[in-house]
């Protein structure tokens, strides 16, 4: 009964922080106004910048931000226990990702759709807008060549869910246009989108369909890999309204619709047991040690707790897409704490239930590897004894895969169902971030390449500029340098790897050390902006100095506890090792830059934008649901 206790107070407090807590930062802080011009209304341009619905850019938001990151971060963090684990993720997104993510939010509204580097460089000076712009390059490079090895490794481990994942994009396409052409109300279309994808689930494994997913399951992770970035290339290029928004919208149903299947099974489970094993229902328990300080070769519990576990606490990721798509979307500026705040607290309560499912789900049962089913303490160790072990891409995403499998099953689904669903779960949020941080590497690329872009020549035909840097502030230059980049770093052979064809595709692994200390130190410096903001024009800031200083110290020292110890390995990956210190150099230099800048500006305001000088043409354009949603 003790998981179903957590889970119900997770849910409850969670409710109860978004209702004060959130609620106090829109009114008295942020001072949200429905009848401000919201940049998707003055910017109209019918690609990035759209008026939507609040439900549908929560369903982009939502889905864009969770990704894998609050399944494999919670997965293997219960390492250390289930308690550290549950509490950093409840008061980490109430008090420090909530605030974060809704906070660069409305300071991107407040700044016409800018990104939040851009922001940057008004806000404290030019050079910090540089560095902003730099760490958010490596980032998002970091991102886009992990995910797709991420959803390659997916597949390859559970087919049945490739079909499910695929079909998204024609549905998403249809409704995409559906919508905004026809402007029908959301209830018919989502309706259908959701059956559609649950048949696929159920169906789409079985003859033809199933022989498609293991045809595809085949295919080689490098092969994965490029499909999908250029899969990315052509989502991010398109208006958002065509395949970003809907697919996201209708992922956001399957992807809630599944959360809500396993709070149904961990009650089902919780009241009468676990699906039969020899004929009896096993005793859902928490398995798990309630600490554990020392697990074998792991880490020192803090600062590794608060690099491990990203997404479902917070996430520096979430910031470039309050700034960079969602900013550009929201209708209605008070539709801010919905989308900002609220998300964040739904990814926490996902987080909740990965913890859950990995202490308590697999304790209902699981194959030993001598084809005995193990429960209880037995089923948590053999996944759970060495830290090297349960790290492993595959081994963190089947603990939650199996343990949420198991909630569902109690209910009597059928076990392959089961898998499929949460694996298509897995999968269909690492698309949905694959994507969004392409269009955001998009952006960077062309803010970083219009800093470097001179005049043209005298003399020189209009248009025609010698400078190479002119080709990436075109949305197709830009978006295809970021998918080259990121499949050459992914061409790569992984760490200990030989270059071969079947290794081709696993370069990813080579940056995985440093996507969690580099996703928190994005974290602290986006608040680092949003607290300057709030200082230039004497608001309170005593709410989010704490939680600026901790996401600046945290990943700081244990990117710091690693780095010698990247440099004396026997075979050194100067990649990871340069890639890091520069990270850490930037980070010094923009903390510098903010101390000297801190004194100076107490309500001083920041240069503001020139005023729009010609209305945008499709200013004036009716949004989908006929105006804004306030």
């Amino acid at each position: 009964m003790g998981t179903l206790l957590i889970a119900i107070g997770a849910f409850f407090g969670f409710l109860i922080a978004y209702h004060t807590y959130g609620r106090w930062l829109a009114r008295k802080i942020f001072q949200l106004d429905p009848e401000a011009v919201v940049p998707s209304v003055a910017l109209n341009d019918d690609k990035d910048f759209v008026p939507t619905k609040k439900a549908i850019v929560f369903g982009h938001h939502f889905t864009s931000i969770a990704g894998t990151g609050p399944i494999v971060g919670p997965a293997i963090a219960v390492m250390w226990g289930w308690l550290p684990a549950l509490l950093w993720v409840f008061f980490g997104s109430i008090l420090i990702g909530a605030v974060h993510d809704f906070g660069a939010l409305v300071v991107s509204l407040r700044n016409r759709g800018q990104t939040v580097g851009e922001i940057a460089g008004r806000m404290l000076n030019p050079r910090v807008r540089l560095m902003f712009l730099l760490v958010l390059f490596m980032a998002l490079t970091i991102v886009l060549a992990i995910f797709g090895l991420v959803i390659a490794a997916v597949f390859k481990q559970y087919p049945a869910a490739i079909f499910p994942c695929l079909v998204q994009i024609p549905i998403a396409v249809i409704i995409g246009v559906w919508l905004h052409r026809k402007g029908v109300n959301l209830l018919i279309p989502s309706i259908i989108a959701l059956v559609i994808m649950y048949l696929s689930v159920i169906f789409g494994d079985t003859g033809i369909l199933g022989r498609f997913n293991m045809a595809l399951a085949g295919w080689s992770t490098f092969q994965w890999v490029v499909a999908l970035l250029l899969y990315s290339y052509v989502a991010s290029v398109l208006p958002v309204w065509t395949l970003l928004q809907p697919r996201d919208y209708i992922n956001s149903l399957q992807l809630i619709t599944a959360l809500g299947l396993i709070v149904l099974g961990l009650c089902t489970a919780a009241i009468i047991g676990g699906a039969p094993v020899d004929g009896v229902r096993p005793e859902l328990i928490i398995a798990a040690p309630r600490v554990d300080w020392n697990p074998l070769n792991a880490p020192m519990l803090i600062p590794f707790l608060f690099i491990t576990i990203a997404c479902g606490a917070i996430s520096g990721f979430h910031c470039l897409v309050s700034s960079g798509t969602s900013s550009k979307q929201i209708s209605c500026e008070t539709d801010a704490q919905f989308i900002g705040y609220g998300s964040m607290l739904t990814e926490g309560f996902l987080a909740t239930l990965v913890i859950l499912a990995c202490v308590s789900g697999l304790g209902l049962g699981i194959n030993g590897v001598d084809g005995t089913t193990l429960l209880g303490e037995s089923a948590f160790a053999s996944r759970y004894s060495d830290w090297a072990a349960a790290g492993a891409l595959g081994a963190k995403v089947g603990a939650f895969v199996d343990g949420a499998a198991n909630f569902i099953k109690s209910m009597g689904v059928k076990p392959e169902i089961a898998v499929a669903l949460m694996g298509v779960l897995v999968a269909s949020f690492a698309g949905t971030t694959l994507d969004t941080a392409c269009r955001l590497q998009r952006y960077v690329v062309q803010e970083l390449a219009s800093t470097f872009t001179a005049r043209p020549a005298e003399g020189a035909p209009a248009g025609f500029s010698l400078n190479p840097f002119v080709l990436l502030t075109n949305k197709h230059g830009a978006t295809i340098f970021a998918i080259t980049l990121a499949a050459a770093v992914a061409a790569l052979p992984g760490p200990g790897r030989v270059m071969s064809w079947d290794n081709a595709g696993t370069g990813g692994l080579i940056l995985w050390p440093l996507f969690g200390a580099t996703n928190q130190l994005l974290g602290g410096l986006a608040f680092l902006v949003i607290g300057f903001w709030l200082w230039r024009r004497k608001l309170p800031v005593w709410f989010i100095v704490p939680p600026m200083l901790f996401m600046l110290v945290m990943p700081a020292l244990a990117m710091g506890l690693e780095l010698p110890k990247w440099i004396r390995a026997d075979d050194p990956n100067w990649t990871v090792i340069i890639i890091a210190a520069a990270t850490m150099a930037l980070e010094a230099w923009m903390i510098v830059e903010a101390i000297m800048l801190w004194p100076k500006v107490r309500g001083e305001l920041e240069r503001q934008l020139p005023p729009l000088s010609v209305k945008p043409a499709m200013a004036a354009a009716p949004t989908d649901d006929g105006g804004r949603s306030c």
